[in-house]
């Protein structure tokens, strides 16, 4: 029997996740299975469960569940640990359950893929909820000058600023308080998703500067459309899922993926 992953989610249906591990499973020669599987809203531990006892041996976890599989997790890597999130889950040999959240990684590899200014950069981000806080560590570990967190709620904003001082110069408030330019501004809200744009001043970016939506979908996002007219480079967040994958692969595997093609064949199914 092939080992068995999956990814969690609620709702799952719409996930992007098999069609990327049967790529990599493909392309490296990995006997593995991977399936989508929607966990209700209070049995995700349950469900997890089920799954390693039917000889599951990883599972990727998407929305709600990332907090719930934080504290189901028997250890944490020191980047889970500080997010408050998981979104990867590995028995080890022993049996015992390990959690790590590949999505800063998966969001930096693909910054840098798309030559996007980070070191002594201005970085903004938007949003302030979990998105945001499992990309702040690896963002600074790349030395922006300074990054800025804007948020609905100017005091969310401030606090998980404060949370991640310690790795660099940040600063919070909100979304009225915003003073650029900046060389690259990341969207992590969730305002995407309903076709919504948070309230943002014309004079957002310096020249060059990059816009990136941590969503994506087969026609740019609101955000990006308004970044474009405003004479910024625009990303969409296809290649930050292609690449947390790929990080979780390697976790599961010990095998790194080549993205590339990957990321083209997944956006040409758009």
């Amino acid at each position: 029997m092939s080992d068995r992953y999956c990814v969690f989610g609620h709702p799952i249906g719409h996930s992007k996740s098999p069609q990327i591990h049967a790529a990599f499973a493909e392309q490296t020669g990995e006997t593995l299975s991977y399936q989508a599987i929607e966990a209700p809203i209070d049995g995700f531990a349950d469900a997890w469960r089920e799954f390693a006892a039917a000889a599951g041996r990883g599972a990727n976890v998407t929305v709600p569940f990332k907090a719930a599989a934080w504290r189901l997790a028997e250890t944490l890597s020191a980047r889970a640990r500080r997010a408050g999130a998981v979104n990867t889950l590995l028995l080890d040999d022993a049996g015992k359950l390990h959690g790590d959240t590949t999505d800063g990684v998966g969001l930096v590899s693909d910054l840098a893929a798309h030559a996007a200014p980070l070191k002594g950069a201005r970085i903004l981000v938007l949003g302030a909820g979990g998105a945001v806080r499992g990309v702040l560590e690896p963002l600074l570990e790349t030395g922006p000058a300074r990054l800025v967190i804007a948020n609905r709620t100017a005091g969310k904003a401030r606090k998980l600023a404060a949370d991640f001082a310690d790795l660099g110069e940040t600063a919070g408030g909100g979304f009225d308080e915003i003073a650029g330019p900046f060389d690259l501004v990341i969207n992590g809200t969730s305002a995407s998703l309903a076709g919504d744009l948070p309230p943002l001043p014309d004079a957002l970016f310096a020249d060059g500067g990059l816009a990136y939506d941590m969503m994506y979908g087969a026609a740019p996002t609101v955000f990006l459309r308004w970044a474009a007219e405003r004479g910024a480079r625009t990303v969409d967040g296809l290649g930050m899922l292609i690449e947390q994958a790929a990080e979780s692969f390697y976790l599961w595997r010990g095998v790194r993926p080549d993205t590339a093609a990957v990321r083209e064949r997944l956006r040409r199914s758009l």
